[in-house]
């Protein structure tokens, strides 16, 4: 492979999957799709000489991706290097078992030998037989029992002995295709046949007999299978996992194919079922090389149905694949410990604990509960002694010793000592406090229990020491007496009162405190509606301090749900009524329906080139320092035009807020572009419409009586429905509650009796009508 220090061929695309530094360190990008595909695409333009490094990068990164290993050694067969392709075939075929490369493979053979004679056709015969072996199951591999079955038939007999034996070969490939699910199937069927029926037809029809119901099994399976096989990408090289829909997809497309062949759907015998298992296996690891889940089913299918070598060698390959995958390891560790094989085991955990510094806390646990499994007590004491010396080693290791003597060793002693030990390393870690309060605990031992969380309590931070204030509380609970846990409460809310988890107002004894001291396990002294409300205060009261700053948010956006972790918690379901939402009061204007439009707001903001905007919008934008005008502006500039001759629009707000049913009546209403007008010529600011207050009521009604005595006869019982709905209102609802019409007639009538109207009154024609919602142009 080039050095990647200096200019080699695969240079030339500048795309190349290596290491590059940025200012916040290396950053490699070595699984880029887009860049490999490329690359090799670069790759096929080179001579091979150029070309070998590049695959050998490609390959290095992706080494189950069939088609770069197909290029590869087309490459070198292009140029007739028979013993560079033997050694690529060498390498690949077994590990990608996809029939285009194993295709070329066999083309490549019969090239070598066809000039060899009969030496030459048996070794193409055993290269066929050897391909056949490991992808004959291959839902495509019909071509490939087609080409066999022809080179057979091709192959000379000389006398009748020979002839013999050729036709008894073909007719055992014809019966072995003819029961795989293949693409070709059904073509293989109706070979099978012609071909029985010109040897002899006696013969042919007791062998179709026997061999039909084989081949309407085969035959259903692949149609079965086909479902399974179309919904995997045969062209996706294998990444590491990203979280991705489409990888989501393909694992759950593999899974379901897997279990489709374990299931023997054709009921054929458990030899040839176990090739198929292990044929999809092979398949789905060329693909999802990269998932440790997939590799532990394969080896653990193995084991189970009896095969544990095959089992042993397919954790070998996984940790090949995947070498900083722990978890392989210890699952390898423990096929090979089941197994009785306890030396291997050893080695694998050893292997795991040769990266020395980097060795984890946990591999040390797991190797002494090996050796106390395997070796004895003597052997995991003597490497806890090694253990405890190493930098890594963390008080897990200290807790997880001493329960193994005390659990297993029935040593309380020698657990004691461990604590002990522990503890002068390990006062700061409030886990490994809690551990030895529980040791002890079992032990009985309530003086000492005590004694620690004195001393625990006495080193720690109060913001440190919560968890176990919290413990020494339920200790008190269970082995102190009214006294002793009243005291500890106490003491408790003293030493966190300056800290975030309470606060000074919170000194004083609450109901909650009650609560907790007097319930056990899943009961409780009070209903869950109590426990809800107590939760809920308890919770307030805590971050009563945090109104203030979540109310300088702007526009009152601030809520409960912006402080993670700060929620109630109780026994039933949290519901929305414990989100507390504070609005910020400051930017709140007193509503007065006597208030002129616009009164305290900007209004006619009109950005350049665009229409001028109704009441709805200079209503929703209040004044700080001159600056709200500019913003509107930049917002109307990044707006499209469509979208801000619809807001133009709508009607002018008086209100706090307009009504939802007003702005859907608008937007079904608006044509944009508008159709009429484009026939006019007139932009739509242009277009002559009423302006003046909007209709009331009784407005409302006289044009609808007007409206449907105009109309045709068509239209007169929808009419007086709606009249009759109209009639049944409140005569004194606002004009907000009233639905507008959706008929495009009854729109243009009403806007040419509302023009008519204002043109009446002399009304100016500086603002839109609220129903309408197109730009009044009254003369005045």
């Amino acid at each position: 492979m080039a050095d990647e220090g200096r200019a080699g061929p695969g240079d030339r695309t500048g795309v190349v999957p290596r290491e590059s530094k940025t200012s916040e360190g290396p950053v490699v990008d070595k699984y880029n799709v887009e860049a490999s595909e490329i690359l090799a695409n670069e790759a096929l333009r080179l001579p091979i000489t150029e070309a070998a490094p590049i695959y050998e990068q490609l390959l290095s990164v992706f080494p189950t991706a069939g088609k770069f290993w197909k290029q590869y050694v087309e490459a070198y067969m292009a140029v007739n290097n028979d013993d560079a392709t033997k050694q690529i075939f060498s390498r690949c075929l077994l590990n990608c078992q996809l029939i285009p490369l194993w295709r070329c493979y066999i083309r490549f053979i019969r090239k070598t030998n066809e000039k060899k004679g009969a030496e030459g056709l048996e070794e193409t015969k055993k290269a066929f037989e050897f391909m056949l072996n490991y992808v004959g199951t291959d839902i495509s591999s019909g071509p490939v029992w087609m080409e066999y079955i022809a080179f057979l038939k091709s192959m000379p007999a000389m006398t009748a002995q020979e002839e013999s034996l050729r036709m008894t070969a073909v007719r055992k490939i014809y019966q072995k295709a003819i029961v795989t699910p293949t693409h070709h199937v059904e073509q293989l069927w109706k070979d099978y046949e012609n071909f029985e029926n010109s040897v002899s037809r006696a013969l042919a029809k007791g062998l179709l007999s026997e061999y039909q119901p084989k081949y309407n099994s085969a035959r259903a399976v692949y149609r079965e299978r086909k479902k399974y096989i179309d919904e995997i990408d045969w062209n996706m090289l294998a990444v590491p996992p990203t979280g991705s829909y489409k990888e989501e997809q393909q694992y759950l497309a593999w899974k379901k194919l897997l279990a489709f062949e374990k299931g023997n759907p054709q009921r054929i015998d458990s030899a040839s079922a176990m090739r198929r298992v292990i044929f999809t296996y092979e398949q789905c690891l060329m693909y999802l090389y990269h998932y440790p889940d997939i590799w532990y089913d394969y080896a653990t299918w193995h084991a189970k149905n009896g095969s544990v070598d095959s089992a042993v060698k397919t954790f070998q390959r996984a940790l090949k694949a995947l070498p900083d995958t722990d978890v392989l390891r210890y699952a390898y560790a423990e096929l090979e410990e089941s197994r009785g094989s306890i030396q291997p085991a050893k080695k694998i955990y050893e292997s795991l604990l040769a990266n020395g510094t980097n060795v984890s806390a946990l591999t040390h646990i797991q190797f002494i509960r090996f050796l106390r499994r395997t070796e004895g007590v003597e052997a995991a004491r003597k490497y806890f002694l090694d253990a405890r010396k190493s930098p890594n080693c963390t008080y897990h290791v200290f807790v997880a010793y001493a329960m193994m003597a005390y659990c297993l060793d029935k040593d309380p002693k020698v657990a004691h000592n461990v604590f002990e030990a522990g503890l002068k390393r390990f006062m700061h870690e409030p886990g490994y406090i809690l551990e030895y309060a529980d040791f002890l605990c079992r032990l009985n031992d309530d003086r000492n229990v005590r004694a620690l969380f004195e001393r625990a309590l006495s080193s720690l931070p109060p913001e440190e020491s919560v968890e176990i204030w919290k413990r020494f509380g339920l200790f008190e609970q269970t082995y102190g007496d009214l006294a002793s846990m009243l005291k500890v409460e106490q003491r408790r809310k003293e030493a966190l009162s300056g800290t975030g988890e309470e606060g000074s107002s919170m000194l004083e004894g609450c109901l909650q405190d009650v609560v907790s001291r007097y319930s056990f396990m899943d009961l409780w002294p009070c209903s869950s509606k109590d426990l809800d409300h107590l939760a809920r205060q308890e919770w307030l009261a805590k971050n009563v301090n945090r109104k203030i700053d979540k109310s300088n948010l702007g526009f009152g956006a601030a809520s409960s749900g912006t402080d993670k972790g700060a929620g109630p918690t109780s026994t039933s379901k949290t519901n929305t009524s414990s989100k507390v939402i504070y609005p910020d009061t400051s930017r709140m204007v007193v509503y007065d329906p006597r208030q002129p439009t616009g009164s305290g707001f900007i209004s006619g903001a009109v950005a350049p080139g665009l229409p001028a905007l109704s009441g709805s919008i200079a209503t929703s934008t209040v004044t700080s320092g001159g600056g709200t005008t500019k913003a509107l502006d930049e917002i109307l500039k990044l707006m499209p035009p469509a979208l801000v001759a619809f807001i133009a629009h709508l009607p002018p707000v008086e209100g706090p807020s307009p009504d939802v049913d007003i702005v859907l009546s608008i937007l079904l209403q608006s044509n944009i572009p508008n159709v009429q007008n484009a026939k006019t010529g007139l932009p739509p600011q242009q277009q002559p419409l009423a302006a003046g207050p909007g209709p009331t009521t009784s407005d409302l009604s006289a044009s609808g009586r007007a409206r449907s005595n105009q109309n045709s006869s068509t239209f007169r019982q929808s009419s007086k429905r709606k009249e009759l709905e109209r009639q049944e209102d409140d005569d004194t609802a606002t004009v907000q509650s009233r639905p507008l019409p959706r008929d495009v007639f009854r729109l243009r009538q009403l806007q040419r009796s509302r023009g008519s109207a204002s043109s009446q009154t002399g009304s100016a024609a500086s603002g839109g009508s609220a129903f309408s919602g197109e730009p009044s142009g009254s003369s005045g």
